[in-house]
């Protein structure tokens, strides 16, 4: 069975009498991207500063590639590399020589590595232009390369696409798609924006108010919920109380005068549109609406902010 690369285990930190993240466990495998999403302000960058060491958990572990952070601190951080919030860099120097300088502070970073981590991530023709002429895309990808550098098996990118337009943020996006496939690296991405989420990870963990309150697939998660059915009849408010009836459904209510939305297991739908003409009801359609992330998100975290 695949090892896990990023181990998470019932991670807490309390501050005070307040407990910032409570309880939380997760696993990230090879070749994968892991998508942490929550509004600001749930717990996402707390906890990646507990995964890179800047602080202490209060209780629980973290383990990379094996090697617990508490323990093993120096073995964990040489498998990862990370850009917390914003990337560091030196305006006024070319990209080149920023990553020279960071390649000073790690033992056995050559100049061919340098230059494989700018072809990587394809700054190979602005590379010794100065940073403050960057785009923000290329500035991300520069923070990248700078935190690929060490060759680490986890990547963690906290916020990545903050300030980028859409064509950015695409790029990136499809950056990072192109950066696992040619690595294997396991890549955690946190975010609060949720299309970009659904479109970039392979699984994912809702995260709200301190807790996870979800991981999987973006398909499993929102086909584990109960699926949603737009019902078409003649008269919804006449409907209505026959369709509660209905035993297999888990909620209906009146969209309009000609629409109840009804969650319940579509494997059921069949059994629903017989029930309904046994009655004597005209169904005109039954249409199967597909969750979004985000009403799974609603549904699960109670409503908290997120774009």
């Amino acid at each position: 069975m695949m090892q896990p690369t990023l181990k998470i285990d019932h991670l807490t930190k309390v501050i005070g009498k307040k407990t910032i993240i409570d309880d939380i466990s997760f696993d990230v495998f090879p070749g994968e991207v892991f998508g942490f999403l929550g509004p600001n302000g749930a717990g996402k960058t707390t906890t990646i500063r507990m995964i890179v060491g800047l602080i202490k958990p209060t209780n629980g572990t973290v383990s990379i590639c094996g090697f617990s952070v508490e323990r093993q601190f120096v073995q964990a951080m040489n498998q990862i590399g990370a850009i917390v919030e914003n990337p560091e860099l030196y305006k006024f120097m070319s990209g080149r020589e920023n990553l020279n300088a960071f390649a000073r502070m790690l033992p056995g970073v050559d100049e061919a590595r340098i230059q494989e981590v700018i072809d990587l991530v394809d700054l190979t023709a602005r590379i010794d232009d100065k940073v403050k002429t960057y785009s923000l895309g290329m500035r991300q990808r520069l923070g990248i390369a700078q935190a690929m550098l060490n060759n680490p098996r986890v990547l963690i990118l906290d916020e990545p696409t903050n300030g980028l337009d859409p064509m950015g943020i695409r790029d990136l996006r499809l950056f990072i798609r192109r950066l696992v496939e040619e690595t294997g690296l396991s890549v955690l991405v946190s975010s609060h924006i949720l299309a970009e989420i659904e479109l970039l990870a392979d699984r994912v963990a809702i995260m709200s108010r301190g807790k996870i309150v979800k991981v999987g697939t973006v398909e499993e998660l929102i086909h584990e919920l109960a699926s949603t059915v737009d019902v078409h009849v003649a008269d919804s408010f006449e409907v209505l109380p026959i369709i509660r009836g209905f035993e297999s459904i888990d909620h209906a209510d009146v969209v309009d005068e000609r629409t109840i939305r009804v969650s319940m297991n579509l494997e059921d739908t069949a059994r629903l549109n017989r029930y309904l003409l046994d009655r004597g009801v005209d169904v005109f359609g039954l249409e199967r609406r597909v969750q979004t992330l985000e009403e799974l998100f609603i549904s699960l975290t109670g409503g908290d902010h997120i774009v």
